[in-house]
């Protein structure tokens, strides 16, 4: 019982003895309003009817005699706590450490650090008595509204940004998570930090998911300017994906996905400083996401998302000709008198039964040296480039992450090595997932021949 409702219920008592403990009332007079308490029924301290024997009648009335108000204030129960002093200490210490630490996130560190950790209503329970329980970002509870569940994986996907920790760096920007999950599983299928929330990088979170968890029938996101632009629009198209468009601050619509980034701010942020770099912020995601998040059963499922999501088996995969074709942009351009089209710049020569035509040129924004040229959805071959003066397209940068740092019980980095250990201590090179190998036929190895060997062919078709 807390100080407040300690008081309260001095007061409920207060009220109910002050005229019978008038020291001007004869014993009888006393003894008849007492009998009168005593046989009544009164709205307790906590709003129901009770009943109050004459006994204690008496007994409240002789403490006010002696000690007034204060003496009918109940005194705090003192119990001695079964849960070590320190561990008690630790998860203070863990708290004050970070005030955005909920009791179950407390409790999730004091457990990847190893040793006894107590229960989580233990914890809530001592955290509230210390007053450490206020949460930090002063956020309040949000509004409650139906539920809706995808019936099998892959049926819908819902995707949005996360603003996260300041990138290490002079000037640096906040990182953002672009990010997919599977409405059925909640299992976050694609996902990449970057440095910003443009088309680039929402191409690479969801390509990722594609490669890694099959083709969803329908994709769920918001009105930013990365979801509503024409590559993304093609890529749908390309995959047969039906692509839904969220209406203006409808928070029921994205429900799951704004949930699971709450989870991230309360799990996984809350132990990331500012000034992290962007190739660990990435390695210690993937950690918590594989380690504790797929691997946790969900509150709502009661199912862990991968095995809720694996319980189907195997998800069909697209292609790598199908992924390919997906993620390239497609512009038109009307064909010159002298059958040449511009394009950021450069000039290329076409088809000269194209001249005056509007035809659709089909590129890599990452290589602009190799232009798809189709009239009518048919293909018309490859332009050829006259003058090149640029290789990428304007908004095409790379990101070229950097090396990482920590301190103290650092929980994420033990989640990083657990996973790095059942990787078998492979790292995954996050920047490379996004940037083409340079020929165009995605298969890593640089010659275009698709067969992984970066030899030379001559034209005899030698290996040089």
């Amino acid at each position: 019982m807390d100080e407040d409702r300690r008081r309260e219920v001095g007061l409920f008592r207060y009220a109910l003895i002050r005229e019978a403990a008038d020291p001007a009332l004869s014993k009888a007079e006393r003894g008849r309003l007492v009998r009168v308490l005593a046989d009544r029924e009164h709205v307790g301290p906590d709003g129901r009817l009770i009943r109050v024997a004459r006994g204690t009648l008496d007994e409240w009335i002789r403490a006010y005699r002696r000690g007034e108000f204060a003496a009918l204030v109940p005194e705090p129960r003192v119990v001695a706590p079964r849960t070590p002093a320190e561990l008690l200490e630790l998860a203070f210490a863990l708290k004050r450490e970070r005030p955005e630490r909920t009791a179950a996130q407390v409790r999730e560190v004091m457990l990847a650090a190893g040793g006894p950790v107590p229960g989580l209503r233990t914890l809530q329970t001592h955290l509230a008595r210390q007053g450490l329980n206020v949460r930090a970002d002063g956020r309040t509870p949000g509004k409650v509204y139906g539920r809706f569940e995808a019936s099998v994986r892959n049926e819908l996907w819902t995707g949005d940004g996360l603003h996260g920790p300041k990138l290490d760096g002079a000037g640096a920007r906040r990182a953002v998570l672009l990010a997919f999950i599977d409405d059925h599983s909640r299992l976050l299928v694609g996902w990449r930090w970057g440095t910003g929330e443009d088309v680039f990088r929402l191409e690479a979170a969801l390509r990722a998911g594609l490669m890694a968890r099959g083709v969803p029938e329908a994709v769920l996101v918001d009105r930013g300017s990365a979801f509503v632009s024409s590559q993304l629009l093609r890529a749908c198209a390309v995959l047969g994906v039906k692509l839904i468009h969220a209406s203006p601050r409808a928070a029921t619509t994205k429900g799951k996905i704004e949930r699971f980034f709450r989870t991230v701010r309360d799990q996984f942020l809350v132990e990331i400083d500012d000034g992290v770099e962007l190739a660990e912020l990435n390695r210690l995601f993937s950690a918590w996401l594989e380690v504790v998040y797929h691997r946790r059963a969900h509150s709502e499922t009661g199912q862990t998302p991968l095995a809720r999501f694996d319980a189907a088996g195997a998800p069909r995969l697209p292609t790598p000709a199908l992924l390919r074709e997906a993620f390239l942009w497609s512009t038109e351009r009307t064909v010159t008198k002298t059958a040449t089209v511009s394009l950021h710049g450069n000039t290329y020569e076409v088809d000269a039964a194209l001249v005056g035509r509007k035809v659709e040129l089909i590129f890599d924004p990452f290589d602009l040296t190799r232009i798809e040229v189709r009239y009518q959805h048919r293909p018309f071959g490859i332009a050829v480039p006259l003058v090149i003066g640029r290789h990428t397209h304007p908004q095409a940068q790379r990101e070229v992450p950097p090396p990482p740092t920590s301190t103290g019980i650092d929980y994420l980095k033990l989640l990083a090595e657990k996973r790095d250990a059942e990787l078998g201590g492979q790292r995954i090179d996050y920047s490379s997932l996004t940037q083409p190998d340079g020929d165009g036929d995605g298969d890593g190895d640089g010659d275009g021949d698709g067969d992984g060997d970066d030899r030379d062919i001559n034209q005899e078709g030698e290996s040089e």
